[in-house]
């Protein structure tokens, strides 16, 4: 509870401090759309669903009328000799003869009235796909938030060390005036003031190094989000958030939209040897026509329904049944295997929430006990008691341990963002 009002009484101060001096705020919610929004990765939504949109409207059009044209030349060996049904012996009767070269040009048009289902099911596999290859990019956008979340609370804790580092400038400031207007009066040595100008460069140091970090970051965290971040931009403190049970990854509703796929393959196999059923009417032209004593060339139609039934398909049904079994059997164990690592991170995690919130509590304490110290020294500074070294060493040690408690806030902050994210939650 007391570092959970500690967190929350940074988040207010950062809030106030930010409207205050009209900065452009930006919250980590915020980073992480803009993030996603940005990411070249996004394009894929567009092609994955005009792919689809293409992909339903073939299967669609298997139920359009279909028309082949055919043509063909032959020679053959032998022809029907009518003289054997007819007897040559009726008068007035001549028996007409085949040729043995015969020609046929044919267009026919097909209207599938029943396909066992193959459209319909080709229809449902084309959005089963789309939907795997979207969550697939759903689930490679969201590995984007750890990044995000390293980078923001790296920012963080740059502006926050700066900020400390600002005060401890302020007290070195402080003695060395004091140092120095003793020094004017004949009470002080030169060594003491150029031992407080030492500190206070490296103060400066210090500074330099933390801005220029924060630098690098802001400008990784602006190519991410696709924004123009400049040092007036000042990142908002997230709130607390409390860690929740449950796994609600973008994963595990992929594992299920891939098991929603293998059900639509399933039905297919079972489509595969049902009978096809279609209407068709053919035209050709040719020699001979369907008048076989004609032997001329002409034109002839024929209209009809036809049936076709192919049981091929029966000899590896089982087989392929059986591999739609393994492939689910597979999908369970990558399921099973991502629960299990994730709740293990999630522990891990969850015990580093509890690390840290002891180490504030901790901090506290030593920051308490450090500032009185630190006050004591700086009378006894003032009075001549302890040289300007020993203030030092106590100015140090009460800035290491304010340090150390910014530091572990920050990796609260970031321990439970990241618990939120690696559960989905």
């Amino acid at each position: 509870m007391n570092v959970l009002k500690a967190l929350s009484c940074l988040l207010l101060c950062g809030t106030l401090s930010g409207a205050a001096s009209g900065q452009t705020r930006l919250t980590l919610e915020e980073c992480y759309t803009l993030a996603r929004q940005n990411y070249p990765l996004i394009k894929q939504y567009d092609l994955i669903t005009r792919s689809s949109r293409y992909s339903v409207e073939n299967a669609g059009k298997l139920y359009l009328p279909q028309l082949s044209v055919s043509g063909q030349a032959t020679y053959q060996s032998q022809t029907i000799n009518f003289g054997d049904v007819i007897p040559a012996t009726i008068p007035g009767i001549q028996i007409p003869s085949l040729s043995k070269d015969q020609y046929k040009i044919q267009a026919e048009i097909s209207q599938q009235l029943y396909d066992g289902g193959v459209s319909k099911l080709q229809k449902e596999s084309s959005r089963a796909n789309a939907a795997i290859q979207e969550q697939q990019l759903e689930v490679n956008l969201y590995a984007i938030r750890d990044r995000i979340t390293q980078l923001y609370f790296g920012i963080l804790l740059m502006e926050a060390q700066l900020k400390q580092n600002g005060l401890r400038r302020a007290d070195l400031q402080s003695a060395a005036d004091k140092a120095q207007a003793a020094l004017a009066n004949g009470v002080a040595y030169r060594s003491n003031v150029d031992e407080l100008k030492a500190e206070i460069v490296n103060t400066e140091m210090a500074a330099t190094e933390f801005s220029t970090n924060r630098q690098a970051y802001m400008k990784m965290l602006a190519a991410f989000i696709h924004q123009l971040l400049s040092d007036s931009t000042a990142l908002a403190w997230p709130a607390p958030a409390t860690p929740q049970e449950g796994i609600h990854r973008p994963e595990i509703t992929y594992y299920d939209i891939q098991k929603k796929a293998f059900d639509v393959q399933e039905k297919q196999l079972q489509s595969n040897y049902l009978p096809k059923l279609n209407a068709f009417i053919q035209g050709a032209y040719g020699r001979p026509t369907l008048n076989i004593v004609d032997n001329k060339f002409g034109p002839w139609w024929i209209g009809g329904v036809r049936l076709n039934w192919s049981l091929g398909s029966l000899y590896s049904l089982k087989n392929n049944r059986q591999l739609l079994d393994i492939n689910r059997q597979n999908l369970d164990v990558n399921k099973e295997t991502f629960l299990f690592n994730t709740s293990m991170s999630l522990q891990q995690q969850h015990q580093d929430i509890d690390k840290f919130g002891a180490l504030i509590q901790q901090d506290d304490n030593a920051i308490t006990l450090r500032s009185s110290v630190l006050q004591s020294a700086k009378a006894q500074l003032d009075n001549g008691v302890i040289t300007v070294h020993e203030y030092i060493s106590q100015l140090n040690a009460e800035n290491l341990a304010k340090q150390s408690r910014i530091l572990h806030s920050i990796q609260l902050l970031q321990a439970q963002y990241n618990y939120k994210n690696t559960s989905g939650n």
